[in-house]
């Protein structure tokens, strides 16, 4: 995570990324129901999936050829534990 917190707070500045985020609050969600999502390419969607992952905002699971993605919640605590310190 280099420049943690600001890779992860760009990371998520992007709208599509963030609606991506958004997306996967509730759990892991497969990259497939993620792509249903955009009127974009899997290229496209790996292209941002790699930012977040790299950014260490999002996790990645492959099972098979499926590619399946979560949060990773030590990071959004750690976002969040740094924004609520500005305050």
């Amino acid at each position: 995570m280099d420049g943690f917190p600001s890779s992860a707070f760009k990371a998520i500045s992007d709208p599509n990324r963030l609606k991506i985020v958004e997306m996967l609050k509730g759990g892991e969600v497969c990259a497939c129901k993620i792509l249903e999502e955009f009127e974009f390419t899997q290229p496209t969607l790996s292209h941002h999936m790699g930012i977040l992952i790299r950014a260490g905002v999002v996790s990645l699971r492959k099972d098979g050829k499926w590619a399946y993605y979560s949060l990773n919640e030590s990071v959004i605590k750690s976002l969040s534990d740094y924004l609520r310190n500005l305050l």
